[in-house]
């Protein structure tokens, strides 16, 4: 079997209980595997950053959105898998910039177990959509491929208008950024707990600005499970 990163041939199998539970076998060899940064220990209570032992419950950027008035009342909170490391932005640039759809495998199983970990039974998926400019551009929405990993269905009921990308912005840019959402349809929001799920959280502008919207139409909670934490 070859590796879905770096091609080169590996044996899948390293235990009995692979062989024995019928366990999928990891699509990536163990060097790849290895190159990624899990998060682990202690974290922001709201946006899931590794925090240090003596730091506050909060990061520094956390304690920001509490006292922004505009904000302060979205208290959405984020879990992610991985962090931003070299590797891991070499990997998303491969997925998400040149189209290589198949890469979302490699993220199969520890996205489940980390949805499973915090969300589960009672939550309803919404993947942050793309604008229709941008979702022709690449082809593909990577907040909809990872939903589509997920063991429960996910909903489309958020659409995005087009905007430059966040990418390219400041923080400063980023928090006087128009809210690109709006409800796709009519969904039966009231009292739901929805979780948004997205590949990178970097500000979590992107996550307010749909959470407020989700909230605004009767969501009862809104937390957002990505691939990263930047």
């Amino acid at each position: 079997m070859n590796c879905l990163l770096c091609h080169s041939p590996y044996n899948p199998i390293n235990s009995w209980r692979q062989l024995l539970f019928l366990e999928d076998l990891d699509v990536l060899c163990p060097r790849c595997r290895g190159s990624f940064a899990v998060i682990r220990g202690r974290l922001c209570e709201m946006c899931g950053r590794p925090l240090e032992e003596a730091k506050p419950s909060l990061c520094a950027d956390c304690l920001r959105w509490q006292e922004d008035e505009q904000w302060g009342r979205v208290l959405v909170k984020n879990r992610s898998v991985y962090l931003y490391n070299d590797w891991m932005k070499d990997v998303v640039a491969l997925w998400k910039f040149r189209g290589d759809y198949v890469i979302v495998e490699a993220f199969r199983r520890p996205f489940s177990q980390a949805f499973r970990r915090h969300f589960g039974r009672g939550w309803h998926v919404v993947p942050i959509p793309l604008s229709r400019e941008r979702l022709d551009e690449r082809g593909f929405n990577q907040a909809e491929a990872l939903a589509r990993l997920l063991p429960s269905p996910y909903f489309p009921w958020l659409a995005r208008r087009h905007s430059e990308k966040q990418s390219k912005k400041s923080r400063r840019e980023r928090l006087k950024t128009d809210n690109p959402f709006f409800l796709a349809d009519h969904p039966p929001l009231d009292g739901k707990r929805i979780v948004l799920i997205d590949d990178i959280y970097t500000t979590g502008i992107t996550i307010r600005h749909a959470a407020r919207v989700l909230l605004e139409a009767g969501a009862a909670e809104v937390w957002a499970l990505t691939l990263v934490r930047a």
